[in-house]
């Protein structure tokens, strides 16, 4: 039971790498807190839900992320753009406004009942695992995570773009005065950002129900990624990420009746050992 636990902090981990990667680099280049962010995930399940209903599951896997950074794009040259010089409550006002929005055209278009999405053929079997069978496609939802963050690091570190998206974030009038259009950067980290929300959407549709209601848990907990890995630090929301996986499985088993407030404990624990977080500066 300790390794079956042990293995469903990892899935859920990896859910969350995906999941508050994309809202670290909007913070990191945009720096706006995207309270909306749960609902464009729930927005990317939901387009998977239809598109695998119509083809299948692994077109939905690259189709939704594709309609989603088209809808990012938008986002940032209609809300996000317009929001970076904002004072925070108005950022939260819009975001939290843009949240609501999503999630009645949600339920105007998909209704309110609770849809599952099959995991394909190829992954619905169980594997073996140090002695201990677990579903084949839990163990693909970690591939994907590992993918996303090895996918990150290596564009952010060695591209020409992820040059420019390092700079920006860390000086964006400098890098603009170096000649390069920080607003078209802004724009691809954005639809990238929420092309990683719908990714996730998508990836736990087979294994999660899907309602209107799906994204608050979720950005909850994508928020305390990022907030104790260092905001807008990508390797800093990876390790919280499989931190506060395992602790959120664990704790659901061991300490059933304080599971809801240990990630918070977490949080404020590192914050007060840490306060700009694992990844960040101590000034």
């Amino acid at each position: 039971m300790f390794t079956i636990n042990l293995f469903n902090g990892l899935v859920y981990g990896a859910l969350l790498i995906i999941m508050s990667s994309g809202l670290a680099l909007i913070y990191g280049l945009r720096r706006v807190v995207n309270f909306a962010h749960g609902s464009l995930y729930m927005l990317g399940a939901y387009l998977g839900y239809s598109i695998a209903t119509q083809t299948s599951f692994w077109v939905a896997l690259i189709a939704a992320p594709l309609v989603m950074a088209a809808v990012g794009a938008l986002l940032d040259r209609y809300a996000f753009r317009l929001l970076q010089d904002r004072d925070p409550l108005t950022v939260v006002l819009v975001t939290f406004g843009l949240l609501l929005v999503i999630e009645d055209f949600v339920q105007t278009v998909w209704g309110k009942d609770n849809l599952s999405v099959p995991a394909p053929d190829l992954l619905s079997v169980s594997v073996d695992l140090f002695g201990t069978p677990v579903p084949a496609y839990r163990m693909a939802v970690v591939a994907v995570g590992a993918a996303v963050a090895l996918g990150l690091v290596g564009w952010l570190r060695f591209s020409r773009a992820g040059l420019f998206v390092r700079a920006a974030s860390t000086d964006p009038t400098t890098t603009a005065m170096q000649g390069v259009n920080t607003d078209a950067l802004s724009a691809t980290v954005v639809a990238l950002g929420t092309a990683l929300a719908g990714l996730a959407g998508v990836v736990a549709a087979p294994f999660l129900s899907l309602s209107p209601a799906m994204s608050s848990d979720v950005l909850i907990d994508s928020f305390v990624v990022v907030v104790i890995g260092g905001l807008g630090s990508l390797i800093g929301a990876f390790v919280a990420a499989v931190l506060l996986g395992q602790v959120q499985s664990l704790g659901a088993v061991y300490l059933p009746d304080a599971a809801a407030v240990i990630p918070f404990a977490l949080m404020v624990a590192i914050l007060l050992w840490r306060p700009s977080g694992l990844a960040g500066n101590r000034t």
